[in-house]
């Protein structure tokens, strides 16, 4: 049976996607160790979804650069320690290192010497992350080292994995060469939305005539709820029966309470905090559409967000921003579409998706034919025969993996 590390600075149990890939690892039959965070003070290591965890107590307190810098480089040595140590036991096949930061590819480069591959699962472009969280300028000096360590950590890499085409272009546009480069898409687990999981609670049912807007994340000022509800304070007047409901929980729950109170719409949003992920899909089947009013910036722009393949798998429709990545996948026809940052359009299509139920399942049956080819399923089989084709089958018996289904979720 070969082995594989899983490297991560994030707590294991909420990262979705490295949670994806080691079940998907250990169901076809490797051996995987993860190094991660810890996320329970009671539980340094332990075993979830096929995957030995191993963990560090350090927190996760970022805010300042400063504090990245401390995080990072505490999580590196650690790292380096802890693989290079259990490299002599394990005799790993290969190490998916997954960023941020990028350079903790390095804390792996002893497992090269031993003949394991290196794999660099590049969650973010680091340069573009930083000059939207801290408005750093593109031609800085802290952005060209940014590169520089970009550079540098997928040259070590004897592969990397971006999360979608526009990311691996601009890769490839700064030195990663394409033959190296795979996508692999930050699609949602459809299993976890098939009618026999979408569990709904039991309180907070949609009384009869109501059109529900909905939104499921991070209240953060990067994804726009703002925006949302100056579109929703526009036109509530046109949307009879019409409410917006936002779930989870953030620094921004305050003022948007505050901002549906100054809008006059403070009794149609509805704020409902944190929904454990198990209880999403239920949530979600209550609403009549999806609403992502991210802003555009150099970061997001590139961005993909997995709530938008919720609500396709769904059979929702979607008002999404004109945002380069998301256009690059779906259409027109697809997508009910906004300029980014605009109340005043995006409280057009609220207007004109909420009128013409018609519309609605056309967006949604067209979306899904759009999604199919990038679903989890298909991006499963590609990480698993990305792996059988650098290290091997992880099977004792030599078993290889399974071609994806040719049938599509049943709506």
């Amino acid at each position: 049976m070969k082995s594989v590390c899983i490297l991560v600075q994030n707590h294991y149990d909420f990262d979705v996607r490295v949670r994806r890939k080691a079940l998907a690892l250990a169901t076809a039959g490797y051996s995987v160790d993860v190094l991660a965070l810890r996320s329970s003070p009671t539980r340094k290591s332990y075993t979830l979804d096929g995957a030995h965890v191993y963990t560090l107590s350090l927190g996760k307190r970022r805010g300042s650069l400063v504090r990245y810098a401390f995080e990072y480089v505490a999580f590196f040595l650690w790292a380096l320690v802890r693989v290079t140590v259990q490299m002599r036991r394990r005799s790993y096949a290969a190490i998916d290192v997954n960023t941020l930061p990028d350079f903790l590819i390095f804390a792996a480069a002893f497992t090269r010497w031993k003949r394991a591959k290196l794999i660099l699962d590049m969650h973010e472009v680091t340069p573009e992350f930083y000059i939207s969280k801290y408005g750093i300028a593109e031609n800085s000096w802290l952005v060209r080292l940014l590169k520089r360590v970009e550079k540098m950590s997928f040259g070590l890499a004897d592969h990397v994995i971006t999360v979608n085409e526009p990311i691996e272009d601009l890769l490839v546009d700064r030195g990663l060469p394409r033959s190296k480069s795979t996508v692999i898409m930050n699609a949602a687990d459809e299993a976890r939305f098939a009618p026999t999981s979408r569990s709904s609670p039991a309180a907070d049912t949609v009384a009869r005539g109501t059109f529900v807007m909905m939104y499921h994340g991070t209240l953060t000022d990067i994804y726009g709820l703002d925006i949302a509800i100056d579109a929703f304070g526009l036109v509530h007047h046109e949307m009879p029966g019409a409410e917006l409901w936002i779930l989870g929980d953030g620094p921004e729950k305050d003022r948007l309470e505050t901002r549906a109170q100054r809008c006059g719409v403070a009794s149609k949003v509805r704020l409902l905090g944190f929904v454990a992920p198990s209880e999403v899909p239920g949530w979600l089947s209550k609403c009549d559409i999806g609403i992502l009013p991210m802003r555009r910036d150099i970061f997001l722009d590139l961005a993909f967000p997995n709530k938008l393949s919720e609500y396709v798998i769904m059979g929702k429709a979607v008002l999404a921003p004109r945002l380069k990545a998301i256009r690059h996948y779906f259409s027109d026809g697809a997508l009910a579409y906004f300029e980014p940052n605009d109340p005043a359009d995006l409280s057009k299509q609220m207007v004109r998706v909420s009128r013409d139920s018609g519309l609605r399942a056309r967006l949604a049956a067209r979306a899904w034919v759009e999604y199919a080819p990038i679903r989890w399923d298909v991006m499963k089989q590609r990480y698993l025969r990305l792996i059988e084709d650098m290290v091997g089958p992880g099977a004792a018996d030599g078993g290889t993996v399974n071609a994806p289904e040719a049938s599509v979720l049943p709506r």
